[in-house]
């Protein structure tokens, strides 16, 4: 018997195979989208996985502005920061957010960061998310991207 053949193969970051693809947030509900959005990020879908290795891909997101809430959540939910200052505590709801400049993509990168690990790795992996409001993949092209339907993954 060639013990060999029964070695578990980890992936490193040279070995890793990294795809560009691109998911459509069209009609998609904002947390069930972000779950599948952040398992591709990590690599999860892939057999070689490694959960202390970047291995997954790097995604772009198009569309991102049609993405929805379900319920009282677009008014009701409260994003909060603080802008360092004494009394400097700011909250946001969706609504408003979606109003301004960015405001989306930090939604959306707000939803994907809490389902990453924390730490270096989720920081490193969250810098292959790329999110556009609309289709142009502006600056994006080259990466020859494939478009995939996020609907196939659980």
């Amino acid at each position: 018997m060639n013990t060999l053949s029964y070695k578990t193969i980890s992936a490193n970051k040279e070995t890793a195979k990294k795809e560009w693809v691109v998911v459509d947030a069209t009609d998609q509900v904002v947390g069930r989208f972000c779950s599948k959005v952040a398992k591709l990020l990590r690599g999860k879908y892939k057999p070689n996985f490694t959960p202390h290795v970047d291995c997954g891909d790097n995604v772009i997101i198009i569309n991102a502005g049609k993405a929805y809430f379900t319920g009282k959540k677009e008014t009701d939910k409260v994003y909060t920061r603080y802008t360092g200052y004494p009394g400097g505590q700011r909250f946001n709801t969706p609504a408003q957010l979606r109003k301004k400049h960015n405001g989306v993509d930090k939604m959306i990168r707000h939803a994907v960061k809490g389902m990453l690990p924390k730490g270096r790795l989720g920081r490193a992996i969250l810098d292959n998310l790329y999110i556009l409001e609309g289709t142009d993949l502006k600056g994006l092209e080259a990466q020859k991207p494939k478009a995939i339907d996020i609907n196939q993954y659980k």
